[in-house]
């Protein structure tokens, strides 16, 4: 119900007059070779010159059970165009926050400072409280590879001193941009009625200790790339309701791109959007200890083909909805948060949590080709009447859901006409499915049952696809080898497991 994986020897015949036949044993085979030996990293000769002011700094050396490596230190702001390659044996570290550039401001156009990071690069927090901030009005270029992808991770994850429960050991990755936001930092919303109350709405950076700043007029804007990305053992808090995530962006514009990327085991959410237009592609997020996926201040975001699985630890909901912010009531605060997902598998296994979908605040909330697993958790939770005003959609949506707690405490909208609404949708829909899910994520006879609705419908960003859920079997293999493996859920990925760092 839906709610608000020797030889013998032969003496010649004539010598003697007699044959003589000695027969001896075989000497016995020789041991077999040990197995061989992983070669560790030994570290690069030194750090590369870039254009930045006061370059990398040479930090020594970080041992770890990959071996030996070059720490190369990013200074505190990247004020060049600058370009990070990947050396064998060397590492690049951020000593604390880390700026790409400084603010350009609401209405500033171009790019100031471009950060390009090369594939197979690892970059480390060095301390539990750095962080990488593109500022608005410039740009992180990070693009991996299928066989080579970018990792933000963790000293700790370096040493080997990071297992599959650990979270919380570094800050994460913020992009920042000049598209448009809900919440504003001086005077609250503009609404429908008097849209212009607030001509430069621009919003401050949860989890950063000094003004940070985004939010703009511009909805086509870019922060850069990032593409085959892993950021694992993300987030921290500076106070209650400040924190950062695996991946942050605050209004970030449509020139953004993002295409396949990781989250793994932050211990806030797994990538949180603050305003501004997001569109994702290949997305797997495994482990946060708060949300998988939280959207809020106006965003406008489409998602296609997104994993999320929960650690049995941790972890709240899967997708958290609000329009603008959850301690306001303005539900008629624009832009409106409006989340599109379409072709996603949700793995719901937290012990804390009992759903995998809470909206709140008066968002649109559109779901597509979806499987939720939640071993007969609740699938939606619909919190106030604003949003059941909103009118989520669920088009070909299936789940293995039962009751829910109540709302909040609120009865409008009901647990029923939740339910009535869900149906009401789409004759696919349904909230008492038989999952048959194989190696977590990967349909199986039941899903693929399901007639999926044509994504393209609804928006030009979505692909058509013919079935549901994120992996269509076991020959769609998207998932592997830019991604890392975990107790929580293996993707099979060459590149080894989550606890060490890859070598090539």
């Amino acid at each position: 119900m839906i709610t608000g994986c020797g030889a013998d020897e032969i003496v010649s015949p004539g010598t003697s007059g007699d044959v003589n036949v000695n027969i001896t044993n075989p000497p016995p085979p020789p041991p077999p070779p040990p197995p061989p030996t992983a070669t560790l990293v030994t570290p690069a000769a030194g750090c590369p010159t870039i254009n930045s002011t006061g370059g990398l700094n040479d930090a020594g050396t970080i041992s770890g059970p990959t071996g030996e490596y070059r720490v190369c230190e990013l200074p505190a702001l990247v004020d060049a165009d600058d370009s990070l390659p990947y050396i064998e044996g060397l590492l690049y570290s951020l000593p604390g926050r880390v700026d790409i550039g400084t603010d350009q401001g609401f209405s500033s156009t171009g790019s100031q400072v471009e950060l390009t990071i090369a594939p197979g690069v690892t970059v480390y927090g060095g301390t539990g409280r750095s962080f990488l901030v593109a500022n608005r009005g410039n740009q992180l270029i990070a693009n991996g590879t299928a066989d080579r992808p970018i990792v933000f991770t963790s000293r700790d994850n370096v040493l080997g001193l990071s297992t599959d429960e650990s979270i919380g050991q570094w800050g994460g990755v913020v992009l920042l941009g000049r598209a448009p936001v809900a919440d504003c930092r001086v005077g609250g919303f503009n609404t429908a009625g008097s849209p212009n109350t607030n001509a430069t709405c621009e919003q401050e950076l949860e989890g950063a200790s000094t003004t940070t700043l985004f939010g703009g007029n511009d909805s086509a804007d870019s922060s850069g790339s990032i593409r085959y990305v892993q950021i694992r053992y993300s987030g921290f808090s500076l106070a209650p309701n400040r924190e950062l995530q695996s991946l942050t962006t605050g209004g970030v514009g449509t020139g953004t791109t993002f295409d396949h990327f990781m989250s793994f085991n932050s211990s806030d959410d797994g990538m949180e959007f603050f305003g501004g237009s997001v569109n994702m592609k290949y997305v797997v997020a495994v482990g946060a200890d708060d949300d998988t996926i939280d959207v809020d201040s106006g965003a406008k975001a489409n998602m296609q083909f997104v994993i999320g699985v929960q650690r049995t630890s941790g972890g709240d909901n899967l997708i958290e909805l609000d329009s603008p912010d959850e301690a306001a009531t303005p539900s008629a605060a624009i832009p409106q948060t409006v989340l599109q997902v379409a072709n996603f598998t949700f793995v719901e296994r937290s012990t804390a949590n009992s759903q995998v979908v809470r909206a709140r605040g008066g968002p649109k909330l559109v779901l597509a080709n979806g499987v939720m697993d939640t071993d007969t958790e609740t699938c939606i939770r619909i919190d106030d009447p604003e949003t059941f005003a909103a009118d989520p959609d669920y088009f070909a949506v299936v789940g293995d859901c039962d009751p829910a707690r109540p709302n909040r405490g609120n009865t409008n909208p009901s647990d029923q006409q939740v339910q009535d609404d869900f149906i009401a949708d789409s004759g696919q829909n349904n909230s008492n499915f038989t999952i048959t899910l194989t190696g977590v994520f990967i349909n199986g006879t039941n899903e693929n049952g399901v007639t999926p609705i044509d994504a393209a419908t609804l928006s030009g960003f979505f692909d058509t696809t013919t079935y549901i859920g994120a992996v269509q079997d076991g020959n769609d293999t998207w998932y592997q080898d830019w991604t890392c493996n975990s107790s929580t859920v293996s993707f099979g990925s060459s590149n080894g497991d989550c606890t060490l760092i890859p070598v090539y």
